[in-house]
């Protein structure tokens, strides 16, 4: 006989199964499922050829039965192995090999292929020939053996994503350039905010006001996404004018980045794309893990812990916490963080799945300054004062994903959550045009409720033998409610050399106004992803949107009201040249709703609308575990606000244009090397302004050349000596404009981190991440006349210890 069991099979990825063995109560004859000819002979090799599977979760016995004839094989088991085993749902192109252990996934069975190719379902058996029930690990490829849910902890490469299409599709089969950082990169480069996990992707610019660490600061292809363009768990977490929080990294499993025009799926967007953070969710299995983080005025506490609630319990969990007591690199800075996130799954059959996710998540952080000017200091001075340097958020997240498969066909998934924030910001800071003259003095105290929800039908089916269909119907509904009080005023003059605070006295405040903005947002969208004779992907989608958008300054007694609504749409083509190659294009449309008092804009104010076309090639190849993506898009946005200082109002004439190139790939060779590299050229040019001089220009800081690479490599430990994982990046950002005018240019800067991991043991790991190693001083932006520096360098080492 010739073993084929799923334990033998060398291919990428590695997917952990554990194999429980079934209670014999009676003993039947063999069933044959599946005879494509009484007389034919299938050749061994038929497990590993790759076919297109629609299979529904059902039976262990029909889902046998369905694969044999969709793979072509003869498939025999007992009928007493399978009985009462349920089967999940198989669907997409991949090796038969794969999908038959998906569907042999935790019931105990293997399989084995005779000589004549018929594949025979047994029982996992010890050499002694007893049933066993240790773990069964897997080798599959990983593009084609996990559920894009699923955190990918053992490579830096992620094949699939549901943000691109809001499906499970291969990023290969997708017709958008998507890029994903697993939690795996996230591990190893040890990133603290969302701007470290995305900083070394194609097309993303992060960072942009260095040390001001209120906000994180993303631009996607040139244009700014941080208020609009920012979804976790596929739930927007748009910001409307101060009050919001950054995101706890340690709590997230994957980021992607969907870059381009997508308001077809997400509704109000800006041009460049989106960014979407996945919650870490429960797993089957347990384990866990707890970890220390020092450094200079640095330490952070923190544990992750996971697995079913009891034994055969339909119920699992997974509990994340963290607690931080730092400083940051400018004067009289802090970074405290606490953060706590129970999340429970409940999976009561193979078609039903409820996980609920919640956090708490307080946050204590100062403010980066940026300096006007003639001010030539240290880069960590603080012209502030330490009793008033505040940007304080506290968050309270509950929500839940559901998911129900309502017959083999048809699918309801349904993702919800309410989130509540506080915000108390408070700030002192140099004249930006006379700098030793009296500082500014800034408050606001913000309230925070949003709650979001998206309903989602999946049909999927086969029209014919050419024809395969995946439907998605979708209604999703965001309200947000955001109150801010503010305070103006002033605070005694310093030098800004020999500074000399003064406290709270020194500070006048007056109370500036009382805002209550209110938007609610329905979304109406559909997509058809038709896959032609196995090799053409055609995707159509499109979108009808409406916002209702209030804006009550209650210290005045005035109320703005508008109402926007728009339809977007989107077309896309992918070609599978090979199973290892697809060629794509797309069309994609934007659109954002313009949030400002409607009497500085006496022409009315419209949405600004953007329109992408871009064209693609991905290549994985089958025999690393790598994926390489090229990518060039032409962005126009239209109806850009600007301010116009000789009507002293704010007008919709501008017009941006982004044409560019991005070359990506990631790549992990084995348990010992992981790499990314990335490329961006961007050509951005203002086509239109309410300053005449401004058009031709190029907008400000956007750099026309960035790039990045990382490379780490493991050296396997001998004896007593563990294993040992040097690594290295480097990120590059070319020259930028430091306004549309071109006035002035900011210099190129490139800027290196390392790693250096020990395993002390096989559950005990030491590390040291260092950022900005060489401690490069760079202007990251000089934005409202003031240079904003990028972080110095910092050195963390984190001890864990993981079972």
């Amino acid at each position: 006989m010739n073993n084929g069991g799923a334990a033998r099979l060398q291919k990428r990825g590695r997917v952990v199964v554990i194999a429980s063995a079934l209670m014999m109560t009676t003993a039947l004859a063999p069933v044959v499922l599946f005879a494509p000819d009484a007389n034919a002979q299938v050749s061994a090799g038929g497990i590993n050829a790759e076919h297109t599977f629609d299979i529904p979760a059902q039976s262990l016995t029909s889902a046998l039965a369905q694969f044999g004839v969709q793979a072509g094989v003869q498939v025999t088991v007992d009928g007493a192995l399978a009985r009462g085993v349920d089967a999940p749902t198989i669907n997409g192109t991949m090796r038969a090999s794969t999908a038959l252990e998906a569907l042999l996934r935790g019931s105990g069975l293997d399989y084995d292929v005779t000589n004549d190719g018929t594949v025979v379902i047994e029982a996992v058996t010890s050499s002694a020939g007893e049933e066993v029930l240790e773990t069964l690990r897997v080798e599959a490829n990983a593009a084609e053996a996990y559920d894009p849910a699923d955190a990918v902890t053992d490579s830096f490469v992620a094949s699939r994503s549901r943000t691109a299409s809001k499906t499970d599709t291969p990023i290969l089969d997708d017709s958008a350039a998507v890029s994903v950082v697993t939690e795996k990169e996230m591990q190893t480069r040890n990133v603290q905010d969302l701007q470290q996990a995305v900083s070394y992707t194609a097309g993303v610019q992060a960072g942009e006001y260095g040390s001001d660490v209120r906000y994180d600061y993303v631009r996607i292809r040139g244009f700014g996404q941080t208020n609009l363009g920012t979804y976790r768990d596929g739930l927007s977490s748009r910001i409307y004018n101060f009050t919001t929080s950054r995101p706890e990294t340690y709590g997230l499993q994957q980021v992607d980045v969907l870059k381009g025009s997508t308001s077809s799926l997400f509704g109000m967007n800006g041009p460049g794309g989106l960014v979407n953070m996945t919650t870490k969710r429960p797993q089957d299995e347990a384990s866990g893990e707890v970890l220390t983080t020092f450094g200079e005025n640095h330490l952070r506490g923190a544990g992750d812990v996971t697995g079913p609630v009891g034994e055969n319990s339909n119920w699992s969990y997974r509990l994340t916490a963290l607690w931080q007591d730092a400083e940051r690199g400018q004067d009289y800075s802090q970074d405290d963080r606490i953060y706590v996130a129970p999340a429970f799954s409940y999976t009561p059959n193979t078609d039903t799945k409820l996980t609920i996710l919640t956090s708490y998540s307080d946050r204590e952080s100062g403010l980066g300054y940026g300096f006007p000017a003639g001010i030539e200091t240290s880069r960590d001075a603080f012209f502030g004062e330490p009793d008033f340097n505040n940007f304080d958020t506290e968050e309270t997240n509950i929500g839940y994903e559901l998911s129900h498969q309502i017959n083999d066909k048809l699918e309801f998934r349904q993702n919800a959550r309410y989130t509540h924030v506080d915000l108390t910001y408070e700030t002192v800071y140099l004249n930006d045009t006379t700098p030793l003259g009296n500082r500014y003095a800034f408050a606001i105290y913000g309230e925070l409720d949003r709650f979001a929800i998206d309903n989602q039908l999946q049909y999927d089916t086969a029209i014919n033998d050419t024809f395969d269909s995946k439907t998605l119907v979708g209604l999703d509904y965001n309200r947000d409610q955001n109150r801010e009080r503010r305070f103006d005023g002033t605070a005694s003059p310093i030098d800004p050399y020999n500074p000399s605070y003064c406290g709270i006295s020194c500070i006048n405040l007056n109370f500036t106004s009382d805002t209550e903005i209110t938007q609610a947002a329905y979304g109406l969208y559909a997509q058809e992803q038709l896959t032609i004779a196995d090799d053409w992907i055609a995707t159509v989608g499109g979108r009808f949107d409406y916002v209702q958008s209030d804006t009550d300054t209650i210290s005045s007694g005035t109320t703005d009201e508008r109402d926007d609504h728009k339809f977007t749409s989107r077309f896309g083509l992918t070609y599978k040249a090979t199973n290892e190659v697809s060629v794509y294009g797309n069309y994609s449309e934007s659109y954002q709703p313009v949030y400002s008092s409607l009497a500085s804009r006496p022409d009315g104010v419209k949405p600004q609308e953007g329109t992408q076309y871009e064209l693609g090639v991905k290549y994985q190849p089958e025999a690393i575990d790598a994926l390489f993506t090229v990518a060039v898009f032409d962005l126009t946005q239209e109806n850009v606000s600007q301010y116009d200082s000789g009507s002293a109002t704010y007008k919709q004439i501008g017009e941006i244009n982004s044409r560019g190139l991005e070359l990506e790939g990631k790549m992990s060779l084995g348990e010992q090397t992981n790499m990314t590299v990335a490329y961006t050229f961007l050509d951005a040019e203002i086509k239109d302004d309410a300053t005449a001089a401004n058009i031709g220009n190029r907008p400000a800081n956007v750099p026309k050349h960035q790039a990045s690479a990382w490379l780490d490599y493991t050296i396997p430990g001998q004896g007593a000596l563990g294993d040992l994982t040097l690594g290295g990046g480097v990120r590059f950002v070319g020259e930028r404009q430091r306004n549309d005018g071109n006035t002035e240019t900011l210099p190129s800067n490139s800027v290196f981190d390392a790693a250096i991991n020990y395993a002390v043991t096989e559950d005990i790991s030491l590390a040291v991440n260092a950022t900005n190693l060489f401690d490069r001083e760079y202007v990251s932006s000089n934005t409202f006349g003031s240079r904003y520096y990028g972080e110095g360098r910092t050195v963390l080492a984190t001890l864990k210890y993981s079972w």
